[in-house]
């Protein structure tokens, strides 16, 4: 069992930058991938970006690749998301969540645990 807890978001103007945490709590933290999802009002949520169980690997929605950066540390249970050059269209709901399997994927369904999720507000 893995449970999530989101911080960091609020409102921010277009260009701005906003970091994002989530801690998780448990022992087998390290052995899950974990994933940045986020659903705007009226629209489905969405892939972000992902990182390995181990962090050597990372993967982005191209919609961010280039001003977001997704990073963990073991040590702390904890994933952060540094969202960089914000734009209104980032206006969402972001949640982390957590994947016991290390097959990349941007499935909703793959992925075992979520948080609550955090408000980011981009204003332009």
């Amino acid at each position: 069992q893995v449970q999530l807890v989101e911080s960091g978001g609020g409102l921010v103007q277009a260009g701005g930058s906003l970091r994002l945490s989530c801690a998780a709590s448990g022992r087998t933290f390290s052995y899950y991938a974990m994933g940045w999802f986020r659903q705007a009002p009226g629209k489905e949520r969405e892939f972000v970006a992902r990182i390995s169980a181990s962090g050597s690997s990372t993967y982005y929605a191209d919609s961010v690749k280039g001003r977001f950066t997704i990073s963990r540390d073991n040590s702390k249970n904890t994933v952060a998301l540094q969202m960089n050059s914000l734009k209104p269209e980032d206006t969402a709901v972001y949640y982390c969540a957590a994947d016991r399997s290390s097959i990349v994927t941007v499935k909703i369904t793959n992925y075992d645990y979520w948080g609550q999720g955090t408000q980011v507000t981009v204003s332009s």
